[in-house]
């Protein structure tokens, strides 16, 4: 049989529930609707850290972070382990990737260390923002769009590189970036695994204004919490709230009613820009005879809180908006459409997924399962737990935040760890996911759930011990 293409389109920041697809009527993604139709759309997928780096890492070696060992944004992938990319290309596919990759540090300027990672066409750009010479972005806004380039640059002006015309927007660039590999740049002897990473809708928040034109703030849901909600989390939430990213960035506090408003009208619309580039991807697959033999992923690597729990943004919170992506899967012929699954299924997942896409065996280090069985019929799904581990993993917090999270079957606990590994005092959250699906009413002190809490606590520790990395191979008995 030839072996089919991956077309893999990640976004950044984007919750599950940021998709019409998914029981959203706010929200306009008709073109991811119209893939999720076609296809399956996973209701339960989790990653593996509710941040970038340890989450894209997990996307692209199959392991947990606790395996990986790239556990904090900055902390660069160890340079032993192996990207499903690699393998790919070393069986014969012609690799590329376009955006955002963040296997290593960005901060200040800096180019990432590129990996060993089988992309014969790079072109690397982490975000829109000004920083590394490298930023492929920027080379091609320099060269095309000089005048906007330089407004984006002037402190002075109302330019911004959010804010951009649609055709010379990070987005859009995104978008004709992918749709040039499929017409002109892929070597069309041998398949293809191309990777295209948008950076929406990442703060900060902004989009062209036509996208903002199609919402109105205050025709949009409130935040989902309560008045009390802070005081029956966690401490560190109360701090988040007051300021996000352990002092960095402006915090739920900082805003008022209407502007939380206009920043989830701003997120739908950075949403919906994402939405019209992958149409136009999806109308490239068809022209150029690719639709039937490719597979087509769109996922996106962590959530964002949008208010929520009196939260934004991202950081040591394992709530649904923060940790629950969407995860859509097409492959005519081979996935029957109209699919809605409602396993329990992980990041860590998509790297053997994408192996047996391809004809090859999932690694030996990968310790996820291939969800192929699963969509098309072929196999038995057994795993019903997902894991996500918080290892102070952004803006680094004085004491440090540590949390694990575990969902299963429909209760989800999240220990916040104490001492020894922080000087913070050790607490946690604990939902019944059935009567409770927003998160809002905390049973971890609740005398009534002590044993489910026991028992999820225990269950936590098992999986910890089952995903520990053991594969250095035992050569005799001693």
């Amino acid at each position: 049989m030839t072996r089919p293409n991956i077309l893999l389109l990640c976004t950044d920041q984007q919750r599950f529930s940021a998709l019409a697809a998914a029981g959203n009527p706010e929200i306009s993604t008709p073109n991811l609707d119209r893939l999720a139709s076609q296809g399956a759309l996973f209701e339960s997928c989790y990653v593996q850290n509710p941040v970038c780096s340890p989450s894209r890492a997990s996307l692209m070696t199959g392991r947990y972070v606790h395996s990986h060992g790239l556990w904090s944004n900055g902390v660069a992938l160890p340079p032993h382990e192996r990207l499903f990319t690699k393998a790919l290309a070393e069986s014969g596919y012609d690799c590329g990737l376009v955006g955002k990759l963040h296997l290593g540090a960005c901060f200040g300027g800096r180019t990432e260390a590129r990996l060993d990672d089988g992309f014969r066409v790079f072109r690397w750009a982490h975000d829109p923002y000004r920083g590394s010479s490298e930023n492929a972005y920027h080379r091609w806004l320099r060269a095309s769009r000089p005048e906007l380039y330089a407004a984006a640059l002037d402190p002075s002006s109302d330019v911004t590189f959010d804010s951009m015309p649609t055709e010379a927007h990070y987005s859009r660039w995104i978008g004709q970036e992918t749709i040039d590999f499929l017409r002109h740049d892929r070597e069309k002897d041998k398949p293809f695994c191309f990777i295209a990473n948008f950076f929406d809708p990442h703060h900060g928040f902004g989009a062209p204004n036509e996208y903002l034109d199609r919402y109105r703030p205050d025709s949009l849901s409130r935040p989902a919490t309560t008045p009390d909600e802070l005081a029956t989390k966690p401490p560190i939430f109360a701090e988040a709230s007051a300021r996000s990213y352990a002092g960095h960035a402006k915090g739920f506090a900082e805003y008022t009613p209407e502007q939380l408003q206009e920043v989830k009208a701003t997120y739908y619309a950075m949403v919906s820009l994402v939405d019209d580039e992958v149409g136009r991807i999806l109308t490239a697959l068809e022209e150029e005879g690719l639709a039937e033999s490719t597979v087509v992923i769109f996922t996106s690597d962590h959530g964002e809180m949008l208010g929520d729990h009196q939260l934004m943004l991202k950081g040591p919170m394992m709530y649904d908006v923060a940790v629950r992506v969407p995860l859509l899967v097409r492959w005519p012929g081979h996935i029957a459409a109209g699919q809605r699954r409602s396993e329990l299924v992980q990041w860590v997942d998509l790297a053997p997924t994408l192996l047996e896409v391809a004809g090859l065996p999932a690694a030996d280090a990968h310790q996820g399962t291939s969800l192929l069985g699963l969509v098309t019929g072929d196999g038995t799904w057994t795993r019903d737990w997902a894991l996500s581990e918080y290892r102070d993993s952004g803006h680094p917090y004085d004491p440090p935040v540590h949390t694990t999270m575990l969902r299963h079957e429909d209760w989800k606990v999240v220990v916040h760890h104490g001492a020894p590994t922080t000087d913070r005092a050790r607490t946690g959250e604990l939902y019944d996911l059935a009567r409770d699906p927003d998160e809002l009413t905390n049973l971890w002190e609740d005398p009534a759930h002590a044993q489910t809490r026991v028992a999820m606590q225990e269950l936590l520790l098992d999986v910890l011990v089952a995903t520990e990395d053991r594969g250095a191979r035992r050569e005799a008995f001693w």
